[in-house]
């Protein structure tokens, strides 16, 4: 429980600073350039918003299916932090004028834009299936718990890489920074997860 704290702590920071970089980024030390639709700051900011916005469904789905505080609370932490910076990313391009969408693969602006096949759903490393979000919806308990904690695992280890590339190839420094400390945070919850599965006699798929 006192880890869950922590990162509940960490969540609330990140959403009192959420407006501040918000606004921040029209005025960045990026030399007040607006990148362009094919630059690292613009397909981070779509592919990354996509990328949240599972991230934020399965943890809805897992409150809707285990009692288990513990899980239920970090699940709201993720899907808050990530609905808030999912925002900020959509935000971003429309100051920018860019499109939300594009027509190249995602992770083309890292080069990997065949990385992923889209296979049943999963656009981008890390991400769930379609079925594996449907099985996901219809387990409760500890096994709802286990396999949450399995995909989100593998999820944020797809998110890190993503963020990685954004921290090397951005050239806004507030969306470098944003891309950081998604790392940082991910890491965390990533080992926090992993005593979490522990405790229910289960490790991480990956």
């Amino acid at each position: 429980m006192r880890h869950v704290g922590l990162i509940a702590g960490a969540a609330t920071a990140a959403l009192v600073a959420a407006g501040a970089i918000t606004y921040a980024v029209a005025g960045d030390d990026g030399g007040g350039r607006t990148p362009s639709a094919e630059s690292a700051d613009a397909g981070f900011a779509r592919d990354m918003a996509v990328h949240h916005q599972q991230a934020v469904e399965m943890s809805y789905i897992v409150r809707d299916r285990t009692k288990d505080e513990e899980v239920r609370r970090l699940a709201y932490d993720i899907a808050q932090t990530q609905a808030n910076q999912r925002g900020m990313m959509i935000g971003w391009l429309d100051l920018w004028g860019l499109p939300k969408v594009s027509s190249e693969p995602p992770m083309t602006w890292m080069d990997m834009g065949g990385m992923a096949s889209g296979k049943d759903g999963a656009l981008m490393p890390g991400m769930a299936t379609n079925s594996e979000m449907k099985k996901l919806g219809e387990l409760s308990g500890k096994q709802a718990e286990v396999f949450y904690l399995q995909l989100m695992t593998d999820h944020h280890k797809g998110g890190i890489h993503m963020a990685e590339g954004c921290v090397a190839r951005c050239q806004v420094g507030v969306e470098k920074r944003l891309a950081q400390g998604m790392v940082d945070a991910q890491q965390s919850e990533i080992s926090l997860m992993a005593d979490m599965l522990k405790e229910r006699g289960a490790t991480p798929r990956s």
